[in-house]
């Protein structure tokens, strides 16, 4: 007896409600509406209500809708989604499931930690670029605090053979995007220049396999493997600061790939006049390129990152609520991304709609939420009147070793406080560029390590700023 498509559906739905719980089948895949199958193309075509609903499928049950698909479909079925993008129009959007032979699909990395030998450099068909599909040039938002960075960077990814700019040193603090940025530039490439071999990697795994490759006596090999590659992005790369051996090999690597021309793309939490712990002749090599600072987003573009966001997740969320979450967040792109898709799910297992109630609910969860956030006049007052100092003193041009010390902690506890880059908190203490800024906190960060007294002295002050009120 022959079985429809839409009784094979069933059984398919069948097998997956046995292999999930009933709270993931119920939120995740009775919302799928089955719509066809073509048997002569071998391709299934489902509807999902919303992008968001695709992309968690895509990323967390691909394996499972796969296996379940093949077993009542046959082998070789492929899926089609059609993503609702505007429930109120009914527009909506038809994507095919990624496919087993992408040319940059993300493979499972069970491996990964090994170290790359010379097999793996005679087979660049095989090599998997590590990269994450997700994290594209199309939704990473240009704003104020991203505009050169991210210029810079799809100008590399679209012309990858042209030395200007190599290498490029990428550097800002926690959530500012940089992992995005460099991943883009890859996924980038990789689409124009397919035959081009682009590697992702973490300044960890990367320490990882080469600690590997001298236990199993193949650091020849290893060097061997990142001497093919045409494009290197290395992310964190302040991890090394001390490891000597691993910075060593590194440098060798990074000679053989400048000198035949192939691109380099590092990131790090700091530039690299501060990367303490790393050689001259490295950091020299770092410097010789383009050093570029992404600062974490403004207000106006954390609304930009949000509206986006929304509109590829099919979601509605009244705009009183986006500004609350953009100016309540800390400024870190993960923390809106995570308010989103906790809102999503909320709203999705919950039934409910997005609002100011269930976003204040969501966000205490979420992100440290100051109820009245510093202001670098806050901080320069209670500073001042600590050191029993002037805020026109600290303004000031002396170098006074009273009003530079005043001056070096009203930046560091600025940066630390408030959502203000370092070249804005220059501006307002003193006129000063952000270098300035960057070297006061490192100078005061190090005071720290060493000098219980001063320690003492900082803590006073923060604990004034709870008592501002």
């Amino acid at each position: 007896m022959n079985v429809g498509p839409n009784a094979r559906w069933d059984n398919a739905l069948a097998l997956i409600r046995n292999n999930v719980s009933e709270q993931i089948y119920k939120t995740w895949f009775k919302p799928i509406v089955f719509e066809q199958f073509d048997e002569a193309r071998k391709m299934i075509l489902v509807q999902v209500p919303s992008p968001f609903v695709y992309e968690y499928l895509e990323e967390n049950f691909v394996d499972l809708l796969g296996k379940s698909l093949a077993k009542c479909f046959g082998a070789g079925v492929g899926l089609s989604y059609r993503v609702v993008t505007d429930k109120e129009h009914n527009i909506s959007q038809d994507i095919e499931a990624e496919s087993t032979d992408s040319v940059v699909q993300q493979q499972p990395r069970t491996k990964a930690n090994q170290s790359p030998t010379i097999l793996d450099a005679a087979q660049p068909q095989q090599l998997d670029p590590q990269l994450n599909l997700h994290l594209t040039f199309v939704n990473y938002i240009e704003g104020d605090s991203n505009k050169l960075p991210r210029s810079v960077g799809m100008s590399i990814a679209e012309h990858p053979n042209t030395m200007q700019f190599n290498p490029m040193f990428i550097f800002g603090p926690s959530g500012c995007g940089k992992t995005h940025l460099i991943n883009a530039i890859g996924v980038r490439a990789k689409q124009l220049y397919p035959q081009k071999r682009v590697l992702y990697i973490s300044a960890r795994l990367f320490q990882v396999q080469y600690t590997n490759a001298v236990v199993n006596n193949a650091v020849n090999d290893f060097i061997a493997f990142y001497q093919t590659i045409d494009m290197l992005i290395v992310d964190d790369i302040q991890e090394w600061v001390t490891a000597t051996k691993t910075q060593e090999t590194f440098f060798h690597i990074f000679n053989h790939l400048f000198r035949n021309g192939k691109r380099i793309i590092l990131a790090s939490d700091r530039p690299p006049v501060d990367l303490k712990g790393m050689p001259d002749r490295l950091l020299t090599r770092f410097s010789c390129g383009l050093i570029a600072e992404l600062e974490k987003p403004n207000t106006q573009l954390c609304v930009d990152i949000l509206d986006n966001k929304i509109r590829r997740d099919g979601l509605k969320i009244p705009l009183d609520v986006v500004k609350f979450i953009a100016e309540t967040a800390s400024g870190s792109v993960r923390d809106l991304q995570g308010v989103i898709n906790s809102l999503m799910a909320y709203s999705i297992v919950y039934n409910c709609d997005i609002d100011m109630r269930l976003a204040e609910r969501v966000i205490k969860r979420a992100v440290k939420v100051d109820d009245e956030p510093l202001t670098v006049d806050d901080i320069m007052d209670k500073v001042c009147g600590h050191f029993n100092v002037t805020t026109a003193q600290v303004n000031s041009r002396s170098r006074k070793q009273d009003y530079v010390q005043a001056r070096q902690v009203s930046m560091y506890l600025a940066q630390k406080y408030t959502k203000m880059p370092a070249s804005r908190i220059g501006k307002l203490v003193g006129n000063r560029d952000h270098s300035t800024v960057i070297h006061s906190c490192a100078q005061v960060t190090k005071r720290l390590q060493v000098d219980p007294l001063f320690t003492e002295e900082l803590t006073t002050i923060e604990n004034s700023f709870k008592l501002k009120n």
